[in-house]
């Protein structure tokens, strides 16, 4: 019985010499202990400048990398500056007083216009050359268009015992202007009614009149200007017709 034990620890002690034998001859590649990276190593990392692109390679070693201009700047150089803040919106100028633009400069609805004015009156029972006061006031809707009133007196020296003329001629109508340059050319008509003195014999003192005419207003400055007129004026005292004409030089106020 023991010899049978005997017989197999020999077996079994030779067969585990004979596999120890067979792994000491099959070399085991896992275990090589030869350098992995020797492929790379012919790759030169000298002189890499990593600003420039495709010199990622080029690094020698690891001090090469620390000290690279991209690596060494300061994180405050590479980040990106911040946009700057917005500048604060400018105050808005206070808002002029109303204008009405015509013909590119600034200009005013409202006129008055005033001056003196020689009328000559004529008539078949007597004439006159009469000098007065002329008087106007124009608004105008648009750039061109206004509605006018006027009124304008004559006074002459004496014809009949004690007796001078007095000329009344007054009423309103339309104006039209080119209001864009220094001279202001305009026309207007006039329709409205007359009075004259002295009184005559079976004849009233008051007639129908009709104006029409134009002038020239030259501007000195916004609120201020010259004018010169010319018109013809047309009456019906003593129950016929008198045509009559009229000039007048003065000054035109705008506002």
């Amino acid at each position: 019985m023991k010899r049978q034990h005997l017989a197999v620890l020999f077996v079994l002690g030779l067969g585990m010499a004979c596999a120890a034998h067979a792994q000491e001859a099959v070399p085991d590649d896992t275990t090589d202990n030869h350098n992995a990276a020797a492929p790379f190593s012919s790759v030169t990392f000298a002189n890499t400048n990593l600003s420039q692109p495709g010199d990622i390679g080029t690094l020698s070693t690891s001090s090469d990398i620390l000290t690279s201009p991209v690596l060494a700047m300061p994180l405050s150089a590479a980040a990106p500056e911040a946009s700057p803040s917005p500048a604060p919106a400018p105050t808005p100028a206070p808002a002029p007083d109303p204008r009405f633009v015509y013909g590119g400069r600034d200009d005013y609805r409202w006129q008055i216009g005033v001056g003196v004015d020689w009328l000559r009156f004529r008539s078949s029972l007597f004439n006159a050359s009469a000098v007065g006061v002329d008087s106007s006031v124009t608004y105008f809707t648009n750039e061109w268009f206004g509605v006018e009133g006027n009124v304008a007196t004559g006074f002459a020296p004496e014809i009949y015992d004690r007796e001078h003329v007095k000329l009344l001629v007054y009423g309103a109508g339309p104006k039209i202007a080119i209001r864009e340059k220094k001279w202001e050319p305009w026309v207007h008509a006039i329709v409205g009614g007359a009075h004259e003195q002295p009184q005559t014999a079976g004849n009233s003192r008051n007639a129908f009149a009709a104006e029409a005419g134009g002038g020239a207003d030259y501007r000195f400055n916004p609120r201020f200007s010259g004018r010169l007129e010319a018109d013809w004026i047309h009456t019906g005292f003593f129950s016929q017709s008198q045509n009559n004409f009229k000039l007048m030089g003065g000054i035109v106020f705008h506002f």
